[in-house]
């Protein structure tokens, strides 16, 4: 098991949970396929907790899409937890998709640890829920372990959308790598505090950390606290963090070529959000996600 301790109550709740999907990978398999799991909530009134446990062994690679959805009108809180373990010189990567209707809360968790030479990467994808929390970790525990994790969230009309990131090396040679990209508009809110831990071991370690965000309309606020802690020397870490209206030199590049105000917007959002979408792995969703991008800001392409 990855996780072998319990963050806050929500996790502990999950462990006893009934749905448990299990995928464990054998040594020296490249799982053919990508796998996906659909977790969709149905009924108003219901509290679920999904757990997801992805177990990679030696020399192993595989790659799984989870997705939540939910009608509109459906007011109940899923609460998922990811554990991910690969095992020295694994490769696993796993995108999640919040695609929960307006009246559903999420509270969930994600924790990956890496041993020797292995790479993880990790995506997240927000667009759904009322309330949103997402606690994203990954442990770096053998040496020359790398990790990716990379976030898309858009929030619009009264949603919130809270995200909490941990990187940790507790080993030499471990490299790890953030990228968090946010846009709120309407009355919309989002915050995202971030730890890069390097501990006394983990020597020559790099860790990046960087998280944007674009506020769209007067009423949007969005948060960012990153944040380092290091207890040895002989490292190389940073980190970065804005929050801010779109560029007006952007804006107006565009539209001294003619391009209409609210056309010119919609390409700079894009353009913000195409480095995040680059990096997502290849599957039928990827195309649906820019559409649903585009109906947030208020047409479809």
């Amino acid at each position: 098991m990855a996780m072998t301790n319990d963050p806050d109550v929500f996790a502990e709740m999950n462990r006893t949970s009934p749905d448990v999907v299990a995928l464990v990978v054998a040594r020296n398999t490249v799982h053919p396929q990508t796998v996906v799991v659909e977790r969709t909530v149905s009924s108003s009134g219901i509290v679920a907790f999904p757990r997801l446990i992805i177990d990679a062994a030696e020399n192993s690679e595989i790659t799984v899409i989870e997705r939540f959805t939910s009608a509109d009108g459906v007011a109940s809180l899923v609460v998922p937890v990811a554990e991910i373990r690969a095992a020295q010189s694994a490769r696993v990567t796993y995108l999640a998709i919040n695609e929960l209707g307006a009246n559903t809360w999420q509270i969930g968790h994600q924790l990956a640890v890496g041993e020797r030479d292995s790479n993880v990467r990790i995506f997240t994808v927000a667009l759904g829920g009322d309330y949103a929390r997402v606690r994203a970790e990954v442990k770096l525990v053998g040496q020359g372990a790398n990790a990716q994790q990379t976030a898309l969230y858009f929030a619009d009309s009264t949603q919130m959308h809270d995200f909490r990131t941990l990187q940790t090396h507790e080993a030499p040679r471990t490299h790890s790598d953030l990228l968090f990209k946010g846009a709120v508009k309407d009355t919309a809110k989002s915050v995202y505090t971030g730890l890069i831990k390097i501990t006394e071991n983990a020597t020559k370690s790099e860790a990046f950390q960087t998280n944007r965000n674009l506020t769209l309309s007067h009423g949007a606020w969005a948060e960012s606290v990153p944040n380092l802690e290091i207890e040895t020397n002989d490292v190389k870490c940073s980190h970065a963090s804005t929050v801010g209206p779109i560029d007006d030199d952007q804006r107006f590049y565009l539209e001294s070529r003619g391009i209409p105000t609210e056309v010119a917007e919609r390409l700079v959002v894009f353009g913000f959000f195409d480095e995040v979408l680059e990096r997502l792995p290849a599957s039928a969703f990827t195309a649906e996600l820019r559409a649903k991008v585009a109906a947030k800001l208020g047409r479809t392409i």
